[in-house]
């Protein structure tokens, strides 16, 4: 089966993305295809560029477990309109609004509402992650 899968919680502040993560190995362990990840409101923070984890005795990396998922050829799709009104910008935003420098992480890609759509419509089922 493909999957389409939304991530609405900021990371380290909301479980939605180790949920995510840990339902994204499960598929794929079982054979099954995730066509895009896509970051939509607070998870667009999943896709900030230079993030430190927390120290705790659980030690987890979000980034390097989302660059997994990507090396594995899944989409990391962040809402540009969640993203960019949160800090979260490409080069082309940057030069756009004159920014500083850019903040989205290369493995992420800064794309529009109708990316979730053809998701989600290309997939057998579509499972959201909620802050």
């Amino acid at each position: 089966m493909i999957y389409a899968l939304a991530v609405h919680g900021a990371p380290y502040s909301s479980n939605a993305a180790e949920h995510a993560l840990g339902f994204a190995d499960a598929l794929l362990a079982r054979g099954h295809q995730i066509e895009r990840v896509f970051f939509f409101h607070e998870g667009v923070y999943q896709g900030l560029n230079g993030t430190v984890p927390p120290q705790t005795r659980y030690n987890v990396n979000l980034a390097q477990r989302w660059q997994s998922l990507r090396s594995g050829g899944t989409e990391l799709a962040v809402c540009i309109a969640s993203g960019i009104k949160r800090g979260v910008v490409d080069e082309n935003e940057q030069e756009r609004y004159d920014l500083p420098s850019h903040t989205l992480s290369n493995m992420f890609e800064l794309v529009g509402l109708g990316q979730l759509i053809s998701a989600i419509a290309a997939a057998d089922r579509y499972v959201e992650f909620p802050a």
